[in-house]
């Protein structure tokens, strides 16, 4: 199958993507664009990268045969250990990334948003690291559910700014560090934390995050002989997926899957399907696919992963569902949980709630008896959720 595997010169995959910010931006989005594409050419840049990869990291992170999960529903089951990595996720990948690029470009700061804040505290480390400030604006609701996170950052030596405004999640973090950096960019980059937002940024972190999807395609075949027969990986906006699936995309073989928060149901407001229920739309300066009430407005999205609450998705993945070279579909929270706990008292490894979605899903593959030999991408660890799920259990056994 033929198809793009980068942006045309203006940011679009297919119609999808695109740079759509205000005038005083545009400059200094090129400027971006021309630093990241000599970064890419320099060799000093990727060895430094590939050295803080190995020695900062802990890469290669390993791909793993989950054996009691695999006896317990008949298929073998492989996990790419992202929750291995230092900071705990796949973020810390695209944050060192990003921060060494703003080193180079001269700036001072960086600003970005987080959800369940995993890429809140690795780029509070990749600052600590390179020597600049960070803040980090993050919804009041995540900064309750996700404590440990927010002292982590704190640690580290960011600010953590609570957002009160809409829905106190994701997408009103995201306005909020926008409408700052849109004022202080001449010292600051803002270091998005997905394959969202105006070109350049979907591009740049693709990239940094592909490392995953090469190391797995060469483990992988290492440990059994072959190809695995599908990929699977949680849908937020969509980082820790496309880096995944980049290791895979030219296999036909392969069936990749894209799982996505089904939440509390198919109701506008109680889901962050974005693929699945979106339509076009132009959100935080790209176009995509937008979870949108009638008259056009774009609608609160609800995840129990608080990373995963985002009404829309990165550009490249509205691109491969449209040419049909990635499924996508839903898990629900209760699903989510159930493979929480499942992968927890089974294989002994606890997954961020993210990642149990990714999980969740490939059980149900599993079930169905259509693949034999399953990867998922496991992104994140749950050390952030483990309270937060708790309560939930205590407040869901009062209520019986």
């Amino acid at each position: 199958m033929e198809f793009l595997d980068n942006p045309d010169k203006d940011g679009f995959y297919g119609t999808f993507g695109g740079a759509f910010v205000p005038e005083c931006l545009k400059a200094e989005f090129e400027n971006i664009t021309a630093a990241f594409l000599n970064c890419k050419k320099d060799v000093k840049f990727h060895a430094e990268l590939s050295d803080l990869y190995t020695h900062y990291v802990g890469r290669p992170s390993p791909v793993y045969f989950a054996k009691n999960l695999s006896r317990k529903y008949g298929a073998d089951l492989y996990l790419k250990r992202e929750d291995l990595n230092h900071t705990g996720a796949h973020k810390i990948n695209h944050c060192l990334g990003e921060a060494l690029l703003a080193k180079r470009m001269g700036k001072k700061k960086l600003i970005a948003e987080t959800g369940a804040g995993q890429h809140g505290v690795a780029l509070a480390t990749a600052a600590a690291f390179v020597g600049l400030e960070c803040d980090i604006y993050m919804g009041a609701v995540d900064v309750a559910k996700e404590k440990p996170n927010v002292d982590r950052m704190k640690l580290l030596g960011a600010k953590v700014i609570s957002v009160t405004s809409g829905t106190q999640t994701l997408k009103d973090a995201v306005d909020a560090a926008f409408e700052v950096y849109s004022k202080t960019y001449p010292d600051v980059l803002y270091a998005i934390g997905s394959v969202v937002g105006p070109h350049p940024f979907p591009m740049m972190v693709e990239y940094f995050q592909s490392i995953v999807g090469k190391e797995a395609r060469a483990q992988f075949t290492e440990l059994t002989g072959s190809l695995p027969e599908c990929v699977i990986a949680c849908v937020g906006g969509g980082s820790n997926a496309l880096g995944i699936f980049n290791g895979f995309l030219h296999d036909p073989s392969v069936a990749l899957f894209g799982v996505e928060p089904l939440g509390k149901g198919t109701s506008l407001g109680s889901h962050a399907a974005s693929i699945t229920y979106g339509k076009e739309g132009i959100l935080h300066g790209f176009k995509n696919l937008v979870l949108q009430d009638e008259h056009g407005n774009v609608a609160n999205a609800y995840s129990i992963a608080s990373g995963l609450d985002y009404p829309g998705v990165g550009p490249k993945h509205c691109y491969l569902k449209t040419i049909g070279r990635v499924h996508y579909d839903t898990v629900s929270d209760a699903e989510a949980l159930d493979a929480f706990f499942e992968l927890s008292r089974t294989e002994g490894i606890i997954p961020a709630l993210e990642s149990a979605h990714a999980v969740a899903y490939a059980v149900r593959l599993a079930k169905e008896k259509k693949f034999r030999k399953i990867l998922v991408n496991l992104s994140g660890r749950g050390d952030k959720d483990v309270e937060y799920v708790l309560g939930l259990k205590r407040t869901v056994a009062v209520s019986k």
